[in-house]
């Protein structure tokens, strides 16, 4: 009877181990049970759902602002997300926090950083600093790798594309009000792609002190 049962457990194990299918089927679904128990939990804890005291949704120039950070790219460089490790607080501030971030939709947590973590800029530098370091980083950084954006300074941002981003953000979950969502046209009328990007940047990380 021993026998028969080693036969089995060799059988199943060989079985498994010499067919790929079998494998790659068995391993998504290993993956996926793991995924499931790591990430469902989240979304009932008050940390992750809540925002921080303070936090409030981005105004319209700091949207603009946002979204031309996320199509120049920025994020391949610079992360979001400050580890609680001594070395991270020390160098950039307070760690991140999930409620720090729900309004953002989708947040730049991430690991990348040929540059610095940006998450706690906001207020670290003048807006002049800022935007010669946008025009070209070597003015205030000699050692800077980073490209220049020049076009930032004369490029208008779209005021025809605010209110529809603004509604578009309501719908999963962020508090604009209707009087907001009517503004921002007005609000980012004639601004330039850099005074956005400033406004972004300036208020990074300064909800939580």
């Amino acid at each position: 009877m021993a026998d028969n049962n080693h036969k089995v457990e060799t059988f199943s194990h060989e079985r498994i181990e010499t067919s790929n299918t079998l494998m790659i089927v068995l391993t998504l679904i290993v993956v996926a049970f793991g995924a499931l128990v790591e990430i469902v939990p989240l979304f009932f804890q008050h940390s992750t759902t809540e925002p921080v005291p303070g936090l409030k949704p981005y105004t319209a120039l700091q949207l603009a602002g946002r979204d031309v950070y996320l199509r120049e790219g920025c994020y391949g460089c610079h992360s979001q997300m400050i580890r609680p490790f001594r070395a991270e607080t020390l160098r950039y501030g307070h760690y991140s926090m999930a409620g720090e971030f729900v309004y953002d939709h989708p947040f730049q947590w991430g690991s990348k950083r040929t540059g610095p973590d940006l998450h706690r800029v906001g207020g670290k530098y003048s807006d002049e600093w800022h935007r010669a370091h946008l025009n070209n980083p070597r003015d205030v950084v000699p050692e800077s790798n980073m490209p220049a954006y020049p076009w930032l300074l004369e490029a208008k941002v779209d005021p025809a594309g605010m209110a529809p981003r603004m509604e578009a953000l309501r719908k999963v979950g962020v508090p604009y009000t209707d009087a907001e969502i009517k503004a921002a046209a007005d609000d980012v009328k004639d601004k330039t792609e850099i005074e956005a990007v400033i406004a972004y940047l300036q208020v990074l990380g300064t909800a939580v002190k």
